[in-house]
């Protein structure tokens, strides 16, 4: 195994790290609306997520810088190619920390239900549109003989995407019904049970469906294990969460999202971006990586700072591990 595949591995890894992390803050987001009766209920369905929200985008950042270092082809066709969309989750993603900053600044209820509206939206289109990214990575974009991307935004509203799209979604607001249901206490964790069996039963059949279509057009041995591998942990989740087993829940909706996204990249390789006009005009992790030696000296940094970011990280949910609930909040107006 050379260098550029084994970057391309540690990549992969950067994005299930994300997906894991930030696919359950971004169902607790969605779920602010869609299970919190009001506003302190909203208050806490936040404040499970306060501590680390922030910290879970650390490997967002991590994935797009180490994709432009060590595969700089790829980095400049992905982002030109899906500027329109990555442009939109930027900006969710910007306007989703401020609402989480600013909501409780002020306590009059019409400014704190507008920034709620805002984490709302700025949890679920992100959700939405990195399926639809992912899924337009796998199936196979318009590059031409320059690597270079000629399509259109339209062009990426092809029903596998949009399948792709409705799967992170269901299953990412699945994984945050899980997560509350383990970070909570009294009534709301009763409901989230609830709400996470219905949303667990959803994502499965998209995800069934998505994973087979994934299969059938672009897999191999691997990819169907790591296929097999998703469909038993999320019936797991399902049968553990109807159980109240929520950690063990919460553990195989991570392993469910772990192996998805771990497919999708096994369906990928060699490829990193596909080309539907021609095969030989595909960006591959040779033609599209850097030089051997930046790769050398990317992987020394990555082997000192790694171990350092996940005990800090680790740490940051152990200090914040106690579940909580309405009777926490002294008062909903600040």
């Amino acid at each position: 195994m050379e260098l550029h595949d084994v970057w391309f591995v540690l990549i992969a890894v950067l994005w299930i790290g994300y997906f894991f992390l930030e696919g359950f803050d971004f169902g607790v987001g969605i779920l602010t609306k869609l299970l919190a009766r009001d506003r302190t209920e909203r208050r806490v369905l936040i404040n499970t997520i306060g501590p680390v929200w922030d910290g879970n985008e650390v490997w967002l950042l991590t994935a797009g810088g180490a994709t432009f270092a060590a595969f700089p082809e790829w980095y400049a066709t992905l982002f030109s190619g899906f500027y329109l969309p990555l442009l939109i989750i930027l900006v969710c993603l910007i306007v989703r920390g401020v609402a989480f900053e600013y909501r409780a600044k002020r306590p009059e209820e019409k400014w704190q239900t507008n920034w709620e509206h805002a984490i709302f939206w700025t949890s679920l289109i992100p959700a939405l549109l990195w399926g639809v990214a992912f899924g337009n990575i796998v199936r196979g974009v318009k590059i031409d003989k320059n690597f270079e991307y000629v399509g259109n935004f339209w062009d990426l509203l092809n029903p596998y995407a949009i399948l792709g799209g409705l799967v992170t979604l269901t299953l990412f607001t699945f994984h945050g019904a899980v997560f509350t249901a383990l970070k909570t206490v009294g009534d709301i964790r009763m409901r989230a049970r609830k709400m996470a069996l219905t949303l667990g039963l959803v994502a499965a059949v998209l995800a069934l469906g998505f994973l087979i279509w994934t299969q059938v057009d672009h897999g191999d041995g691997w990819s169907l294990i790591a296929m097999i591998v998703a469909v038993v942990a999320l019936v797991g989740a399902i049968g553990t969460i109807k159980i109240g087993r929520e950690g063990w829940s919460f553990a195989l909706s991570g392993i469910t999202i772990t192996a998805a996204v771990a497919m999708l990249f096994l369906s990928l390789f060699p490829n990193v971006m596909p080309s539907s006009l021609d095969p030989a005009w595909s960006l591959t992790v040779s033609n599209a990586s850097s030089s051997p030696y930046t790769l050398k000296i990317m992987t020394w940094c990555a082997g000192i700072a790694t171990p350092l970011v996940l005990l800090y990280q680790s740490w940051t949910y152990w200090v914040f591990r106690k579940r909580i609930g309405t009777h926490h909040i002294a008062d909903a107006a600040h």
